[in-house]
C-alpha cells in the first residue's frame, strides 16, 4: 500500500516563455517542460541526469529497464519512455504530482512499458523482487522545501545499489539543496557503491551535481568515450561531449 500522504504538499503549476513549471505549494521548481517540446530535456541538470548513456555501450544505451525515483515534471520518465523506448517505471510518493504530470505535463497512461508507482521510494528499492531489476536508476527525491534529498543515507543506496544489475547497472543522483553537503552524501555513495564506483559532474549554475554510481563498469579508453558521446549527440540531441568534459572521480577522501 502506498505511505501516507497527509504531510505531502499539493503539486502546482506555472507558466513563462513557453515553459510549464511544476512546484509544490512553493516557488522551488520541481521540473519543467517546454510546450512545442515535451519530450525534450529542458532543464541542464536534468540533462546531466542522463549521463549514464556514456556508461552504456553504444549499441546498449536504450536496452534495458529505465527506472525513476521520483517523478518531478515527468521529464526523465517521457525522454526514456517516448524517445528511447525502453522498459520505463517510475516510483512517486505524492499522488498530486501523478495527478499534476498526467493533466499538465503529458505523462502518457501505463502501458506495456511504462508503469508508475504510487509508493515511497525507500521501500520500494528495499523489495527483494526489485533486485537487479534495472539497467539505469535515476534518483531525484525532494520535498516542497527543496533544502537536501528526503532519501540520502547509506542504507537507502545499499538498496539502489540492489536494485541495479550486477552487470553495469548505473545510477544518477541529483544532489541539491540549501543545507546538503556533497560531500557527506558523494562519501556515502562511494562507501556502497565503491569510490572507483562513483563520479560526478561540475554544478550547474543553480547548484545542481550529478552524481554517477555503477555496478562493476569497466570505464572504457578515452577513445571509446568519445565515440559514445557522438553517439548520444546525433542520435538523442544530448551535449554529451559536454558531460565528458565535466566528468570527474571523486577525490581521495582525507585519512
Amino acid at each position: 500500500m502506498p505511505a501516507r500522504t497527509q504531510d505531502l504538499a499539493g503539486a502546482t503549476m506555472s507558466e513563462h516563455d513557453g515553459v510549464r513549471y511544476l512546484h509544490l505549494d512553493s516557488p522551488w521548481v520541481q521540473g519543467a517542460m517546454r510546450l512545442s517540446q515535451p519530450q525534450s530535456l529542458e532543464l541542464e541538470y536534468i540533462q546531466r541526469m542522463m549521463a549514464w548513456m556514456l556508461w552504456r555501450p553504444e549499441g546498449e544505451v536504450s536496452k534495458g529497464h529505465a527506472v525513476q525515483l521520483g517523478l518531478g515534471a515527468g521529464s526523465i520518465t517521457r525522454f526514456c519512455h517516448k524517445v528511447l523506448r525502453m522498459k520505463t517505471t517510475v516510483v512517486e510518493i505524492n499522488p498530486t504530482v501523478i495527478g499534476a504530470n498526467r493533466l499538465w505535463f503529458r505523462l502518457p497512461a501505463d502501458d506495456a512499458r511504462l508503469t508508475v508507482v504510487e509508493d515511497d521510494a525507500a521501500r520500494w528499492v528495499a523489495d527483494a523482487a526489485h533486485i537487479g531489476v534495472a539497467q539505469v536508476l535515476n534518483v531525484d527525491l525532494y520535498d516542497h522545501e527543496a533544502a537536501a534529498p528526503v532519501l540520502d543515507d547509506e542504507d537507502f543506496y545499499a538498496d539502489c545499489r540492489n536494485v541495479l544489475d550486477a552487470d553495469g547497472g548505473v545510477m544518477t543522483v541529483n544532489l541539491f539543496g540549501r543545507d546538503t553537503s556533497f560531500d557527506r552524501s558523494a562519501n556515502r555513495i562511494a562507501a556502497v557503491f565503491g569510490r572507483d564506483q562513483v563520479w560526478s559532474l561540475r554544478p550547474t549554475r543553480e547548484g545542481n551535481t550529478v552524481i554517477v554510481a555503477a555496478r562493476d563498469v569497466k570505464v572504457p579508453d578515452r577513445e571509446t568515450l568519445t565515440a559514445r558521446a557522438a553517439n548520444i549527440e546525433e542520435r538523442y540531441g544530448l551535449p554529451a561531449r559536454k558531460w565528458l568534459r565535466m566528468v570527474r572521480p571523486l577525490p581521495v577522501e582525507p585519512i
